[in-house]
């Protein structure tokens, strides 16, 4: 069965507050880095999976996008998928 690699990044909306994302900017700042202007935080989510084929792999994984990996409510998220040789990526 072809395997598959995908990576979903998930971000805040932008209209939900960063409160993470705005101390790491300021903290940046009390580095000595200055001009960072905005600052948000997310996560990265790395998963193989096994599937016939690359539409039932992209439904899947946006399945759980929906519904486990990110909120809905405060989230958005992006998914990029490829195919990768058989056995998981190491």
């Amino acid at each position: 069965m072809p395997h598959f690699h995908a990576s979903v990044q998930v971000s805040l909306r932008p209209s939900v507050l960063d409160p993470a994302g705005e101390a790491t900017r300021a903290a940046a700042g009390r580095l000595g880095v200055a001009g960072v202007t905005r600052l948000r935080i997310g996560k990265a989510i790395e998963v193989e999976i096994e599937a016939p084929d690359k539409a039932t792999a992209q439904q899947q994984l946006e399945f759980l996008s929906e519904r486990l990996l990110a909120n809905p409510v405060i989230e958005n998220w992006t998914l990029d998928l490829i195919e990768t040789a058989a056995g998981p990526v190491a």
